[in-house]
């Protein structure tokens, strides 16, 4: 019942390889189609970057993204109203010169001094990103009350600007102190909170719900907008950045706090771990096949595995085993090559032997055993099949 046991590892051998194969070609397809993306998501970004879809912060009046007021810019411009975007607070204060409005987007990079003082050089004040502190600075007695959502709602009160304007929708709500007139009340708060000052008023608004260039066409946004932000000949739009920071007194940081060494000792670190993880994770090269220490007999393996199959009840998989050392031996007695597949190597032993096909099927490929006796017996079969398929493949010559 024994076959040749140094036969049983060329079938596997001549498997691994084109696995082997295929691992290096999925490889190669992850790493191409990675590539692939990146090429994609950079010509997309390049396609939107020239069509000037590029976003910047959210009320840049330069800006033509969703959350910009780029097209308000645009519509005060054309009513003949200077605007004037100042990205620092210099040039910010030189532009707020004769009657001008400033509106003034959420800044907490400055200090307190700072907003009081571009609020003072100008003569309406529009707030449009209201927060805690402009409100105490610039609206005493007002304060955040909530968001309103995203109904329309009515003007409710007496300023002519949101009376001509009609209904809008109105974001984040403020309640109105004392000498402070509310519009579009929900519940205490208003969606427009406004109160006079010795040359003109202050007027604080969600700008993101009402001026952005996605929100500005819906109800009386922009009727509201030129109301409030075009009523002076000048418009000062200042945008806040960090660099434009006077504030000394800020929280220390954390590389502020440590001594000196600790910040390059960790990167340090990270870059020993990185250098590690690759020293260690990367392997150069294919698998190198080595020699064994020790030489061991065919036959002593061939008995181990044996053994192993016998003792995990596997009848099938030492048939298996059986097969692919037949399979190979028959392959090469009929000149086939080392690809051949098991069918075509049974049906070549078929026409070979002039044998029904499934029948020579059945003992290569088909027939699976249950228990050892029909173990026995297909391999008996096996090993029929395969001295048949010898002798007709090399007929002894006969002596004259």
């Amino acid at each position: 019942m024994s076959l040749a046991p140094e036969t049983l590892p060329d079938r596997g051998d001549a498997a691994a390889v084109p696995r082997a194969r295929v691992r290096r070609r999925r490889g190669l397809l992850g790493w191409a189609a990675v590539a692939a993306v990146i090429i994609v998501v950079g010509l997309v970004g390049t396609v939107i970057a020239g069509n000037g879809w590029a976003e910047r912060d959210a009320l840049d009046p330069e800006s033509a993204g969703p959350g910009g007021t780029r097209a308000l810019a645009r519509i005060l411009t054309e009513q003949g109203i200077d605007v004037r975007v100042a990205r620092d607070r210099g040039a910010a204060l030189a532009a707020l010169e004769g009657d001008a409005t400033l509106v003034l987007p959420d800044a907490p990079a400055l200090s307190d001094d700072a907003i009081a003082e571009l609020a003072s050089a100008a003569d309406d004040v529009v707030l449009i990103e209201p927060r805690t502190r402009t409100l105490r600075l610039l609206l005493p007695g007002a304060q955040p009350a909530g968001s309103a959502g995203t109904e329309e709602l009515a003007p409710a009160c007496a300023l002519p600007a949101a009376e001509r304007a009609g209904g809008v929708v109105g974001g984040s709500l403020a309640t109105a102190g004392d000498g402070l007139t509310g519009c579009y009340p929900v519940d205490d708060g208003f969606a427009l909170v406004t109160g006079d000052t010795a040359d003109g008023a202050v007027t604080a608004l969600d700008g993101r719900a009402m001026f952005a260039n996605d929100v500005l066409a819906e109800s009386g946004n922009a009727a509201l907008a030129l109301a409030v932000v075009g009523s002076r000949p000048t418009v000062v739009w200042y945008v806040p950045s960090l660099a434009d920071s006077d504030m000394t007194d800020a929280a220390p940081t954390l590389g502020e706090l440590t001594p000196g060494w600790v910040s390059p000792v960790m990167v340090l670190l990270l870059l020993s771990a990185i250098a590690a993880a690759v020293w260690r994770g990367r392997r150069f090269g294919p698998l190198v096949v080595e020699n064994l220490p020790v030489t061991v007999r065919a036959s002593e393996t061939t008995t181990g595995r044996a053994r192993l199959y016998a003792r995990s009840n596997d009848p099938g998989h030492a048939l298996d085993q059986l097969r692919l050392g037949a399979l190979g031996r028959i392959a090469r007695a009929l000149g086939l090559t080392a690809r051949a597949a098991p069918v075509e190597i049974a049906d070549a032993a078929a026409a070979r032997l002039g044998a029904d096909r499934g029948a020579v099927r059945s003992i290569l490929i088909d027939d699976t055993p249950l228990t050892d006796h029909e173990l026995v017996e297909l391999t008996t079969r096996l090993r029929a099949l395969e001295a048949s398929v010898r002798a007709a493949a090399r007929p002894e010559r006969t002596t004259p």
